[in-house]
């Protein structure tokens, strides 16, 4: 029977214990990975890393625009540009959904998608604002 390897990947965001001598944690599985990576890409702000300055959707700087449906398109087509270039071999790009919406102060985001090669499927919530859950 073939079984498809699972790798271990650097662990995000990165702890060390409380003596300081040795990381907390430091890998994480395949699945934990690529949640990793869209929070990365969620809670990035634009030009925030020096040497690649388009990454990052900068979730936390739309809470002060009006939390409206125009709001919403631009955010799920940003998110789907940026999380399509980042999640590039991890997720199979035709299950990746995004889904956002808000009331009042909070803006919520959901993300779904298989993992490519294994046929996984998940699906994340995030939100940002005063209402976040």
């Amino acid at each position: 029977m073939f079984r498809i390897p699972d790798p271990t990947y650097l662990r995000f965001p990165f702890e060390v214990t409380n003596t300081g001598a040795q990381p907390a944690s430091a890998v994480s599985k395949r699945a934990d990975h690529v949640r990793e990576q869209i929070e990365q890409v969620l809670f990035t702000n634009p030009n925030e890393r020096v040497f690649r300055p388009e990454f990052g959707a900068g979730l936390r700087l739309l809470v002060f625009e009006p939390n409206r449906a125009a709001l919403w398109e631009l955010t799920e087509k940003r998110l789907r540009s940026a999380l399509s270039e980042v999640l590039r071999g991890e997720v199979d790009p035709a299950t990746l959904e995004i889904k956002v919406d808000g009331e009042e102060a909070a803006l919520r985001v959901r993300v779904s998608y298989t993992l490519a090669r294994l046929g996984y499927q998940e699906s994340h919530a995030f939100s940002v604002g005063s209402g976040a859950f």
